[in-house]
This record gives C-alpha cells, structure tokens and sequence, in this order.
C-alpha cells in the first residue's frame, strides 16, 4: 500500500473519489441498436466496463459505467465521436424519409391510430380540467 490518499480538497475538484466508477451513458431512453453500438465500441477498444440494470419501478434507468479511471478521457472522446456520426447518419434518414413521405406525421398517426389520438385528446382535456378545477372552485 502506497499510503496514498486524496484530500477532501482533491476529491472536491475531481467531484468523485478517484477510485469509483465514472457513468459513460445514462441508458434512459436510449434505443437498444445505440447501446449495442456503445458496449461493441467498448469492447473494440478494449475499455473496461459495466452495465447497471434498470430498476423494477423505474427510478433508475441503467447505466454504462467506466471501470477505470484511466480509460475515462478515451472513452468519453470515443463516445463524443460515436454520438456525432450517429446524429449525421439519423437526420439523414429522418430527410430521406420526410423527403419519400415516409417519415411519421400527425396525419399518419391520425390514420393508423385514430383511437390512439382521440384517447390521447381526451386524456389531456381531463388532466386540463384536473389543474383548472382548483382554480375554478377558489373563485366561487
């Protein structure tokens, strides 16, 4: 042992003690193909990590975490890398489709989902009544 310890000052600074894992990627709402892409880009670079379960009631949201403080900066520059030719490539889909009258539109939910929206309608007009109905029996 190297006697070795951090000050309150240094882990302060850092905002972390140096000896704990660093979350890469929150996976909340993130697409199965993107968190695919992350844990395969991890493993082509040999960067050592874990993943944390999403919980049962939904509090958290599961993670990608950095074992080692050593591979954080790389990980974090592949990860910046990543998420720039992954927002190229889906905003040219997205043009592409909305170009062939492919992409999703309210018209198109309207048509394949008319129930969907009209329980959607009717579910906000009584969530709006819910937040006016103090509002409208304190000015009686």
């Amino acid at each position: 042992m190297d006697g070795y310890s951090p000050s309150a000052a240094d882990i302060r600074r850092a905002g972390y003690h140096s000896g704990m894992s660093k979350l890469l990627m929150n996976l909340r709402n993130v697409p199965d193909d993107e968190s695919d892409d992350v844990r395969a880009m991890l493993d082509a670079h040999k960067i050592e990590f874990y993943e944390t379960q999403p919980s049962r009631w939904g509090i958290s949201f599961g993670g990608i975490w950095i074992s080692n403080d050593i591979d954080l900066a790389q990980a974090k520059r592949l990860m910046a890398d990543y998420q720039a030719q992954r927002q190229a490539r889906v905003r040219a889909e997205y043009e592409t489709a909305k170009r062939e009258g492919r992409a999703e539109t309210f018209g198109t939910v309207l048509r394949e989902q008319p129930l969907r929206v009209v329980l959607t309608f009717i579910a906000i007009l009584f969530l709006l009544g819910l937040v006016a109905l103090p509002v409208v029996l304190l000015s009686r």
